[in-house]
């Protein structure tokens, strides 16, 4: 599907990235919220404006992912920029306008100014100018050694379902170069923990409190359970780079009354797991919870779904586009780049975990 959007503002083109990365703040992209659909048109023009092949696909009604290309000499590896258009969501407590992009105390405010407008604005002013070079200098395409790719992707506030669409759709190979431009405070960073996360449920039989003998308390065999898997993961092996694996309960619910033996329980577990561990030792870990819990409370039943499963991803030093980028970033400001792991999980994470890309990476 070509893009067709709206008027564009030629101008645009001529900003820098500081500039770009104020009108980027004015279009609001929360997630939830307003989501990516203005944004989305105004970065596919700017591509377009730039002279790069452009391309959308709809991951849901309204949210589209955006691609700008400049062909190089060969397709792949292709160096990929891939970048999230969503935002967190306004939330509360701001002294000054959250869209307004206001420059203060040599600082841009604004929802997004920092994860990942800024980026986005970077990875664009940068995509655009070795466009402009290749469309004016189309009969020397030698010059560019590779293909230079931009992504936009949505969602990846919540669940990265952009990022999964645009290895879906082929946009990026296994070969490729993949850069987002995350907030590491000038750090690169590749490794990733893990992120499993899992629905716990229990079933009880309801009765009266005064006659609790005659009920299976749903809430008291998941407390068993939650013991049991806070107990199994302490003793989880750590990993030299990324630390320990970590396990949070972010919420809770069950029952129907106070008075009441509860015949329901449910808990959503959140895993951040670090190798060796991994999916299948953190399924054992909860199945024999829910043994135990079963056999402390005799009559619950306790079951799980998964609901969320992302490996994680090591450094490797020995990657081409770590090797490039470091060589670049110390050439720019003369200093060895310090390389770490990023605490959550990136665009780049969820292409490396499913096309096993040794080269994804966030700077």
């Amino acid at each position: 599907m070509i893009c067709f959007c709206g008027l564009f503002a030629k101008e645009a083109l001529e900003m820098d990235a500081v500039e770009l990365t104020r009108e980027l703040i004015k279009i609001e992209s929360t997630d939830p919220g307003s989501w990516e659909t203005e944004i989305g048109e105004y970065i596919c023009d700017y591509l377009k404006e730039s002279g790069a092949d452009t391309e959308t696909y709809e991951v849901e009604p309204g949210r589209k992912i955006v691609k700008g290309v400049v062909k190089g000499a060969k397709a792949h590896p292709a160096l990929v920029f891939i970048c999230h258009m969503d935002t967190v969501v306004k939330g509360e407590g701001w002294t000054k306008n959250a869209f307004g992009a206001e420059v203060s105390d040599g600082k841009i405010w604004g929802r997004g100014a920092c994860d990942m407008k800024s980026g986005l604005a970077s990875a664009l002013t940068a995509f655009a100018e070795v466009a402009k070079s290749q469309k004016e200098n189309a009969e020397d395409i030698e010059k560019l050694p590779g293909t230079l790719v931009f992504i936009g992707t949505v969602d990846e506030e919540a669940d990265m379902k952009g990022s999964e669409a645009a290895v879906q759709q082929g946009w990026i190979q296994k070969e490729d170069w993949v850069l987002d431009m995350e907030p590491t405070s000038g750090m690169i960073q590749m490794a990733h923990k893990g992120r499993t996360w899992f629905e716990l449920s229990v079933e009880g039989i309801t009765a009266h409190a005064s006659m609790p003998e005659k009920g299976a308390d749903a809430i008291a065999g998941i407390a068993f359970m939650i013991a049991e898997i806070r107990k199994a993961m302490a003793k989880v092996p750590t990993h030299e780079e990324l630390g320990k694996s970590t396990v949070t309960f972010g919420q809770i619910s069950g029952g129907y009354s106070p008075y009441v033996v509860s015949d329901h329980s449910m808990v959503t577990i959140d895993m951040r797991l670090v190798p060796p561990m991994n999916t299948q030792g953190a399924e054992k870990i909860v199945r024999k919870a829910i043994e135990i819990g079963e056999n402390a409370v005799p009559g619950v039943k306790g079951s799980y779904k998964i609901t969320g499963d992302r490996p994680p991803v090591e450094t490797h030093m020995e990657s081409g586009l770590m090797k490039a980028l470091s060589e670049s970033v110390k050439k720019v400001t003369g200093k060895d780049p310090v390389v770490s792991a990023f605490t959550g999980y990136t665009d780049t994470a969820v292409v490396a975990g499913l096309l096993g890309n040794p080269n994804c990476m966030s700077y």
